[in-house]
């Protein structure tokens, strides 16, 4: 028999009794193709030779959806937020490889993704959650389309679930002046008054520095956001970074909360950290998420005779009372820093 020529391939047969069929692709690196006889690594290597000549990818065979996402998250991390990030690699570490992970990227077919998403609900994720995984998702087999590890993206032939309506409460005008009288002389009062009246995120609020308000005009200027771990970072979008006018109680309830903390920076003495923070913990280090939901925002809920309700649900309570004021939309849109109307 004639030898083969290098884009022809090549078969033999290994040590275990396994037949491998071998092929050069046009960047230099070989293709292995794995059988259980040499009519079934001839068929796989004719099927690739084929797939070359079209200039689709020929696949890995050994390489698992867990090789390549560890290896996709690492590339990609450079080029999204820290936030974004962590969310990427919770959707990916602790929801997808234990499912699917051990499966060959060859292999990986839409019913696969189906069985995740219908296990992950089954868990009790809500809807929005794995639309969320199915997004990340798309974008890393998009990648592995564009590093030629896969011939087709199978998200594409799978829908995710619909996506449930947002359940969130406002606080009713009445049920706002509770909470602003229960706030009343809190370390925390500015931060409520402002989450009240400007709308702010969480992280915006946190975030917050001095050096973002001016008293005098009564505005502030939204210019970054309280990331995970302790890191400030930019707004998310374009939209995110604003300027939004102050009315009086916002203006006096920060004036007041000025006063306070440089109270409380004099007892501190050295121990205080100087970041330029609006609001603080007692050394003047950011406050944490957790520490402001659980011991301040909650139990503030409670004092007050209120429901619970999410923190974020004091954005939606900003954007109702602007709107029942009469605000154009557009102009509710704009304080609170949404891309779209």
């Amino acid at each position: 028999m004639a030898k083969r020529g290098n884009t022809e391939g090549s078969i033999y047969k290994r040590q275990d009794g396994r037949w491998v069929a071998a092929l050069t692709m046009p960047d230099g690196k070989r293709r292995n193709l794995y059988g259980k006889t040499r009519k079934e690594a001839g068929s796989k290597l004719a099927e690739a030779i084929h797939d070359r000549g079209k200039g689709l990818p020929v696949i890995p065979e050994r390489q698992t959806v867990e090789d390549f996402l560890l290896i996709w998250l690492e590339g990609v991390k450079p080029s999204i937020r820290p936030s974004t990030f962590t969310r990427y690699e919770e959707y990916v570490r602790l929801h997808t490889i234990p499912i699917i992970g051990k499966v060959r990227m060859a292999k990986l077919n839409p019913q696969h993704i189906q069985s995740l998403y219908n296990q992950k609900l089954s868990e009790g994720l809500s809807a929005t959650t794995v639309r969320h995984l199915h997004t990340v998702l798309h974008r890393s087999l998009d990648q592995a389309m564009r590093w030629k590890l896969i011939a087709r993206n199978v998200t594409e032939d799978v829908d995710p679930p619909r996506r449930t309506s947002p359940e969130f409460q406002a606080l009713t005008t009445p049920q706002v002046k509770q909470l602003l009288r229960a706030a009343h002389g809190d370390p925390l009062e500015a931060l409520y008054v402002l989450a009240i009246i400007t709308g702010l995120r969480r992280g915006e609020l946190l975030g917050l520095r001095w050096n973002d308000i001016d008293l005098i005009e009564g505005n502030l200027r939204v210019r970054s956001t309280l990331l995970k771990g302790g890191v400030l970072g930019e707004p998310k979008t374009a939209k995110g970074r604003r300027q939004i006018a102050l009315p009086d109680i916002a203006v006096d309830a920060l004036k007041n909360h000025r006063i306070l903390q440089l109270r409380d920076q004099y007892e501190a003495g050295p121990t205080w950290i100087e970041n330029d923070l609006v609001f603080t913990n007692s050394i003047g280090q950011h406050v944490d998420p957790d520490n402001l939901r659980n011991r301040s925002f909650i139990p503030l809920l409670q004092k007050a005779g209120l429901p619970y309700i999410r923190f974020h649900d004091l954005r939606h309570t900003a954007a109702t009372l602007l709107l029942g004021l009469g605000a154009n939309p557009k102009i509710v849109q704009e304080v609170l820093g949404h891309s779209q109307i």
